[in-house]
């Protein structure tokens, strides 16, 4: 049997290796705890494998991988075109895969405040198709769906705000661990918070995930060739789930030290890509590493409720941005010139650079900003002092509080789960959270809360 997965696959295909123990991949496991997703093939197991993207596989009668070999390799050839060609170019293509993914479907379009929606919606504009758009926005945080709403408004299509709620996770973690199997943690996916409204629409979702890294810079200007591995690095690891990491490391008594193995593996993957251009490379390596094992774990939710179409993951997408230079694809400047052909669209506010729109970000600095920072801050400073602090992540809303902590430690302190992963390791980690560092160690209970409720269905 052979399986072929694209440059960026829409859902995680897996499948198990002949001669390879049943045994947990320790290694593997420090690396999603301190990342939050799993590198290259890897998955709990040693004998169990993730199919890499853009390969050709074999399995054999019984499902086993038998070997793999690449379809497409990431390049940097750019086409020297002026900008507007090339504008003219990428709107063509967004449209024409807009319109090959969606057909004659009804589709449901989730709006935010920034590009990638927006320029979706700018395509679906002009079609036929009825289009249910929706957003949500955390309790007590900055109200997104405001912004969502406008766009749609402008665009002529039905609109639904959610608002997403306190402890809302309880209710659905076992569900979403059947979904996402546990490779992502549970307080990224937020649109599982209303799952069931998802369930009721009609139509094929069109998401534009992957949109704001192919379209930007892969690197900061200037990133110099030794720079790129300590930035990654930076990137990739939230600092309190590194150090989780390295104490499970240290506990479950693997060789050597993690932070060393993890900067190999990076090094080597990253060594695998033949592209000069540093930033081309970096897009590369994140497109091929974190696209397919963090965003694409987390798209299950939506395909839990009805079909996706990605006009971003098409292989058409990639293999032009692998033609295009970096020069016009950085600072997000092919989807702005495009957003900005649509002047109602360019001035409704661009949440990443609020009050700002598309049409006039460039004025969010000194001393333009400065009136709405003040605002804001006084602002978020009279919730507090009222008790209603400011939302802004959706662990705030799924672990802050007594009920929520109450619900939290149950799987935390579970003694089964303590058998794998020590009480003491497990006791730090959550008071650093509790009285010293909330914001920075979220990250890490969020991945033992993960590990917690994954061991339970596996060894139950």
């Amino acid at each position: 049997m052979k399986i072929s997965t694209p440059i960026i696959p829409s859902k995680q295909i897996f499948a198990n290796v002949a001669n390879k123990e049943n045994a947990y991949n320790l290694e593997a496991i420090c690396v999603f705890v301190a990342t939050g997703f799993f590198m290259g093939a890897d998955t709990y197991w040693k004998n169990k494998v993730c199919l890499l993207p853009a390969h050709d596989h074999e399995l054999d009668a019984q499902g086993r991988l038998l070997k793999s070999t690449p379809n497409f390799n990431w390049y940097y050839q750019p086409e020297q075109k002026p900008f507007k060609d090339t504008l003219s170019n990428y709107i063509e293509l967004l449209t024409t895969i807009t319109k090959n993914q969606v057909k004659d479907n009804p589709v449901i379009l989730p709006l935010s405040g920034g590009l990638d929606s927006r320029s979706q919606a700018l395509v679906l504009k002009n079609f036929k198709n009825e289009v249910q758009a929706f957003s949500y926005a955390f309790q007590g945080g900055y109200p997104e769906h405001h912004i969502a709403k406008k766009i749609a408004k402008e665009c002529r299509f039905s609109f639904k705000q959610f608002d997403i709620t306190p402890g809302y996770l309880w209710q659905v973690i076992d569900d979403l661990l059947s979904i996402n199997g546990g490779y992502s943690e549970f307080t990224h996916p937020r649109q599982m918070a209303v799952l069931p409204e998802l369930k009721k629409m009609t139509g094929v979702f069109s998401l534009g995930h992957w949109g704001d890294v192919l379209f930007d810079r892969g690197v900061p200007e200037a990133t110099q060739k030794g720079d790129v591995v300590p930035l990654l690095l930076k990137k990739m690891v939230k600092p309190r789930g590194l150090i989780l990491a390295e104490k499970l490391w240290s506990n479950w008594g693997l060789k050597g030290d993690f932070k060393t193995y993890l900067i190999d593996r990076i090094t080597t993957d990253l060594n695998a890509i033949n592209i000069n251009n540093i930033s081309a490379k970096v897009r590369a390596y994140k497109t091929s590493q974190w696209a397919h094992r963090w965003t694409t774990t987390n798209l299950s939710v939506f395909e839990a409720a009805n079909p996706m179409t990605l006009p971003y993951y098409d292989n058409r997408m990639c293999e032009f941005v692998c033609k295009t230079p970096e020069s016009y694809l950085a600072d997000r400047r092919l989807q702005i010139a495009h957003i900005n052909q649509d002047k109602a669209l360019a001035n409704i506010t661009w949440q990443a650079q609020k009050p700002f729109s598309v049409a006039n970000y460039a004025y969010n600095k000194t001393p333009y900003n400065i009136p709405y920072r003040i605002v804001n801050k006084l602002q978020r400073t009279i919730k507090n002092v009222q008790g209603k602090p400011y939302i802004q992540r959706n662990w705030e809303l799924q672990f802050l509080g007594d009920s929520n902590a109450e619900k939290l430690e149950s799987y935390l302190f579970d003694n089964n789960f303590n058998t794998w992963i020590p009480k003491d390791v497990v006791k730090s980690t959550y008071n650093t959270f509790l009285k010293e560092d909330p914001i920075n160690t979220a990250h890490a209970v969020s991945m033992l809360l993960t590990l917690a409720v994954w061991y339970k269905k596996n060894n139950t």
